[in-house]
């Protein structure tokens, strides 16, 4: 009896001993293959990887819109260990997947590697080409990447992710995707031996843009892009009343689904990472500050020579003619720039320059974008030559971006008082402060519309129409001064001028056929007329 008991304690002593060693084994010199198993299967099942947020637009009636979604794309990968002939898989699946034959023999021939991706987002021909081949160690997973369902739509505004070089994980670049990269991204999962931390999702993000407007808009710029074969373009449209950005449009475009194949340049949005000299819209700022600080009236006059010399340099009206005995809304009307250098003269260069920063044209609107550049007006704090001043007073030698500009006019059809501009729909309105009086403003708007009365292009039946053509020149960073017969056209303006609803910018870069006013003018009448029909929006003028 005691010699079997001593028998058993044996042979359990021996088991134990056995499956102690076999933990040994297990943990200390083979952990880090069951690790690495382990880590591969996780990645491959996509459980580190966060849900990115989906990116949406909203409508009139508050709808959501997905814009940038999270979509499953089938991927080809490889387990190196398990491929028996590196040489000769390397060689088949190169011409399959028009992959170089050196670079794959080199991943096949890693020794116990289980995971290599080969390529993401793959066609399904060649996902169905790469398992006919056969080859074992050859996989296919389906892996979440970012979608973009309608392509081209606001590519500057919404940006695109891109796998990081350190660990592959995609992550915002460019636009919204950028600058709210962080939220977008969750937190990923991590992979410690055998223990994984779960992945946190996410968090969607919603903008103010209404895709049914941003699609009119996008239609519009690309039609007038074709017609003058002009080099670039960018639309804005705000409800000057909240600050909201209801459509924002650059042209050139690119699609974030494919943006290897567009230029590294049309990935900026130039609505707020670009600067130009805007030329005669800027006229009304220059009368605002005229009417707000009582140094002239709507009713002011003075004579036009059609020419004024100034430190040894002559301006001249756009249209080369002397006016004669002319007010200050015939200054608007016909966009004299003579006219507007004696309203600067008037207001005095501190004054002026004041009235610029409370425009908000020296610093960034501070817009929910990444990349926001600031004007420049850094001449007139530092000159004090009677050309600078003039020539500013018209919108040349000056630069701002269009979001300051469309702040800056949205101020004056809001009754004087300057919003900040929001592209996310849970922003609240933000007074940024009043910059001109309300009978200040009234009194813009009303030559404002004089102007587009007089010029009939922009008119509306039934509604009175604000607005102001620019044509500037664009200054030459080789030679200095300004290049010759190569412009940029503006309009901006906003309607029902009694209760303005929207403010439209319209810019159009270089255009090489057709340099009349009308080639900006005609596109904001048809971008009026479709919010005027889209929002429903009563008339003011009944009369007409």
């Amino acid at each position: 009896m005691k010699a079997r008991l001593s028998l058993l304690t044996i042979v359990f002593t021996l088991l134990f001993l056995a499956l102690n060693f076999k933990i040994y084994d297990i943990q200390i010199n083979k952990g880090n293959i069951y690790s690495a198993k382990a880590e591969s299967f996780n990645r491959l099942s996509d459980s580190l990887n966060a849900v990115r947020g989906n990116i949406y637009f909203t409508d009139k009636n508050g709808n959501q819109v997905q814009v940038a979604i999270n979509k499953e794309y089938p991927a080809i990968y490889a387990v190196p260990k398990e491929i028996k002939n590196p040489v000769e898989a390397a060689g088949e699946l190169a011409s399959v997947l028009s992959l170089d034959k050196t670079g794959l023999l080199s991943i096949f021939s890693k020794e116990n590697d289980p995971y290599e991706s080969l390529l993401k987002k793959a066609d399904p021909q060649l996902v169905e080409e790469s398992v006919n081949l056969g080859i074992k160690g050859i996989y296919i997973n389906y892996e979440t990447s970012r979608f973009y369902p309608f392509n081209n739509l606001a590519a500057q505004v919404l940006g695109f992710t891109a796998p990081n070089a350190e660990d592959s994980v995609l992550s915002g670049k460019y636009g919204i995707e950028s600058y709210f990269n962080e939220e977008l991204s969750g937190k990923s999962g991590i992979v410690k031996g055998d223990i994984t931390e779960r992945a946190q999702a996410g968090k969607d993000i919603r903008l103010n843009l209404d895709i049914n407007v941003q699609t009119k808009a996008e239609s519009i710029l690309a039609a007038m892009l074709e017609q003058h074969s002009a080099e670039k373009g960018t639309i804005i449209v705000e409800n000057p009343k909240t600050g909201k950005i209801i459509a924002m449009a650059n042209y050139p475009s690119f699609d974030p689904n494919n943006y290897s194949e567009s230029k590294l340049g049309n990935f900026i949005n130039s609505a707020v990472q670009s600067i130009y000299e805007p030329g005669s819209v800027f006229k009304l700022i220059t009368m605002s500050a005229g009417l707000d600080s009582n140094k002239l009236t709507p009713e002011t006059t003075y004579y036009d020579k059609g020419s004024l010399t100034l430190n040894g340099r002559t301006i001249k009206n756009w249209d080369g003619k002397a006016h004669g005995l002319t007010t200050m809304t015939g200054v608007i009307e016909k966009s004299l720039n003579t006219g507007a250098a004696y309203a600067q003269k008037l207001i005095g260069k501190d004054l002026f320059y004041n009235y610029l920063v409370d425009f908000g044209l020296n610093t960034k609107t501070g817009i929910k974008l990444p990349g926001e550049v600031n004007g420049d007006i850094r001449k007139l704090k530092s000159s004090y030559k009677d050309i600078d001043f003039a020539t500013a007073s018209y919108g040349q030698g000056v630069a701002i971006s269009p979001i300051q500009l469309i702040s800056a006019v949205s101020a004056i059809a809001n009754g004087g008082v300057l919003m900040k501009p929001l592209i996310l729909a849970e922003e609240k309105p933000e007074i940024v402060r009043r910059v001109i009086s309300e009978g200040a403003a009234k009194q813009v708007t009303e030559m404002m519309v004089s102007a587009v009365n007089k010029g009939i292009n922009a008119k509306i039946a039934n509604y009175n129409v604000a607005g102001k053509t620019g044509t500037a020149q664009v200054p030459n960073p080789k030679t200095g001064g300004y290049m010759e017969g190569v412009y940029i056209h503006s309009y901006v303006g906003f309607a029902p001028a009694a209760d303005p609803q929207f403010v439209i910018l319209i810019k159009l870069d270089k255009p090489q056929v057709t340099l009349a006013a009308n080639t900006v003018t005609i596109p904001f009448r048809e971008l009026s007329e479709y919010l005027i029909n889209y929002y429903n929006i009563p008339p003011d003028n009944l009369a007409q």
